[in-house]
């Protein structure tokens, strides 16, 4: 069973930073991308960044120079940084495994198969 966990979302003021922990088991971690989304209520969830297995990158562009993606196999764990936060990346932040094994970054769920429950990132003007 594929598990993913979040950790390290809360309160925040603008300009400042946080940084996401997505904890996984149950897959091979090493052998697939990952991915950030974010659901701000009443809107769609969105692609935030993504990351391949060999730590190719890639970013929504309102995110771009302000959050960093990357992973640690070792640990099966990959991060988000956030730093000059705005009140606009204020949304539940989800962390999600590819569900294909190959070398890859998507910005589509249906990409994904497994999905964390979410943590929430708030961020006060």
């Amino acid at each position: 069973q594929v598990q993913l966990v979040e950790s390290g979302g809360g309160l925040v003021q603008a300009g400042g930073s946080l940084r996401l922990s997505c904890a996984a088991s149950g897959r091979t971690f090493s052998r697939y991308g990952m991915g950030w989304f974010r659901q701000a209520p009443g809107k769609e969830r969105e692609f935030v960044a993504a990351i391949s297995w060999s730590s190719s990158r890639y970013y929504t562009d309102s995110v771009k120079g302000r959050f960093t993606i990357s992973r640690d196999n070792a640990k099966a764990t990959v991060y988000l940084q956030m730093n000059s936060l705005k009140p606009d990346d204020t949304a539940v932040y989800f962390c999600a495994v590819q569900r294909l094994s190959y070398d890859s970054m998507s910005r589509l769920r249906g990409a994904y198969d497994y999905w964390g429950q979410g943590t929430q990132v708030t961020v006060s003007s």
